[in-house]
């Protein structure tokens, strides 16, 4: 009989499992994977860990009450980075470990930043679907290299977009709440910027921070004024960084060009959701960080990461 239960309710892990249940057995884990769409809301987990020893989510509410009622937890391995949706602080108030895979994502995510910004400044989508309807129309177009772009949160994923920014010439704004480091600024050629000079000056604004009480809704009405008219926002961070709301109406007004976003402050993203209507809008579903080399490593990392836990409770 196994040690360890093991909940798997991560998305992507639950494809891959049966290619680790050795290393997992070996480990004296059994798993369970019960049926998941996106993610677990508190309700959802309250019934099945009760009796689990590790859990490898995905962005499952693990809240104070999920800790509660899972006396036997020893440790919480996310499949990725972003760890808001666990209560970190009352996950160690038990005793119980919180793991993550830090830069997992950051050149995936930073490819997918730069396509939006090609498509915002080539305006590719755009001739395509002209020319579809049997427009021949010549808009004026704008390159890279005449841009500037603002970051908001240069850590891993800002400095993997600055980096491939720099390569097209792009002049760089970041801005962060903690100092930019030199070899970041040196490597890269950013210049640190106040968050105000950013929103004035950036062509392209680019969102990379965790979600946290200074980042929730950082994006709000009166900062969304501070743009640009020609300016786009691009969100491949958090749903909740942007103010959903004061972002449809600074698209309404006109008061920004566009918008590209991955992520929602609820998802999957309503059907009646105003966001769709927006033809200078870029939508996907939550997938910018979709790679199959990065998926690989989280893989291996989430799974090590629990077992490394687990096994440290029997020292």
């Amino acid at each position: 009989m196994s040690r360890w239960k093991i909940l798997v309710s991560a998305p992507y892990a639950m494809p891959i499992i049966e290619r680790y249940r050795a290393e997992l057995s070996e480990a004296e884990c059994d798993v369970i994977v019960p049926n998941v769409h996106e993610r677990l809301e508190e309700a959802d987990l309250l019934p099945l860990v009760t009796d689990v020893h590790g859990i490898i989510c995905g962005d499952d509410r693990i809240t104070s009450r999920v800790l509660d009622a899972a006396p036997n937890l020893r440790v919480i391995s996310k499949w990725g980075t972003g760890i808001d949706s666990i209560d970190k602080a009352a996950a160690t108030a038990r005793g119980v470990a919180v793991r993550n895979t830090p830069n997992a994502f950051s050149e995936p995510v930073a490819d997918t930043v730069i396509g939006y910004a090609l498509l915002f400044a080539r305006q590719l989508d755009r001739m395509t679907v002209d020319m579809r309807a049997g427009i021949w129309n010549k808009p004026q177009l704008t390159s890279l290299g005449e841009l500037t772009l603002g970051i908001i949160g240069v850590g891993n994923c800002g400095r993997a977009v600055a980096r491939r920014a720099k390569s097209f010439g792009m002049r760089i704004l970041g801005n962060d709440i903690q100092a930019i480091p030199d070899d970041v600024i040196g490597e890269s050629g950013l210049r640190s910027a106040s968050l105000d000079q950013l929103l004035a000056e950036a062509d392209i604004v680019t969102l990379h921070t965790d979600l946290n009480s200074t980042s929730n809704h950082l994006m709000n009405a009166d900062r969304l004024r501070r743009m640009k008219r020609t300016a786009y926002l691009i969100n491949t961070s958090r749903g909740p960084v942007v103010d959903e709301t004061a972002l449809i109406d600074s698209l309404r007004a006109g008061s920004i060009s566009g918008a590209a976003l991955d992520v929602f402050e609820e998802e999957p993203l309503a059907p009646d959701s105003p966001l769709r209507g927006f033809l200078n809008v870029q939508l996907a579903p939550h997938s910018a960080n979709s790679g199959r080399a990065a998926a690989e490593r989280v893989h291996v990392s989430t799974i090590r990461n629990l077992i490394a836990e687990l096994s440290a409770t029997q020292q």
